[in-house]
């Protein structure tokens, strides 16, 4: 009997404490083994100043992504490990204005090789983006090599809170004028605007049942 109820416990375990289950694996900078383990991966993709580890945040009810006060600071691909299942995978954040040429080409060339380098088999790139500014030709150009590669896309469209109702719906209506094949999604990090319904949705690609 003890067995049994172990084995209905261990069943049903990742569906528990979320804040539990995300733990920071490693960040890289290149080729790394990681890449290759074998567990599905689920990338995020925004500007700085979106509210890119924020929203990581967020979905995974922990503070695990690093936010800073300097757009751009961070370089490395970081991998957070979900439920011992796959791994929410934050690309550095891009297209800050005063960020220096050289470091602003590492970034973009970091992004690139995870993108497009054959290495990395993403189930998913998440872009997300400050729906208040709107898609940028930075989001444009990854969007671009996203499709390209033939990775599936998600668009989450931050800071909604922000917006009042009419500025919310012209705003998601020029979303899918631009992008008719790319499912747009109203989000907030702070106020956890369709908070569930995404987590949810990205931890079934990982292989856990929210």
């Amino acid at each position: 009997m003890a067995t049994k109820k172990h084995t209905h416990a261990h069943k049903h375990a990742p569906t528990l404490a979320y804040p539990t289950q995300a733990t920071f694996a490693r960040g890289i900078r290149g080729s790394d083994p990681i890449i290759w383990s074998g567990k599905p991966q689920i990338a995020f993709v925004g500007r700085s100043n979106v509210g890119k580890s924020s929203s990581v945040n967020a979905l995974l009810a922990e503070r695990l992504a690093r936010t800073s006060s300097t757009p751009g600071k961070t370089q490395e691909i970081n991998f957070f490990e979900v439920g011992g299942k796959g791994y929410f995978v934050d690309l550095p954040g891009y297209g800050y204005a005063k960020m220096p040429k050289d470091a602003a080409e590492k970034i973009r060339k970091h992004i690139l090789w995870y993108l497009s380098g054959g290495e990395a088999k993403p189930k998913l790139i998440v872009l997300i983006i400050d729906i208040r500014v709107g898609v940028t030709d930075y989001d444009r150009d990854l969007i671009a090599v996203t499709r390209t590669e033939g990775h599936p896309i998600l668009i989450l469209a931050n800071k909604i809170d922000k917006l009042t109702k009419n500025e919310r719906a012209k705003a998601l209506e020029q979303l899918a004028q631009e992008f008719p094949d790319i499912e747009a999604v109203p989000f907030s990090a702070v106020k956890k605007e369709n908070v569930l319904k995404v987590r949810a949705r990205l931890f079934k690609l990982l292989g856990i049942q929210a």
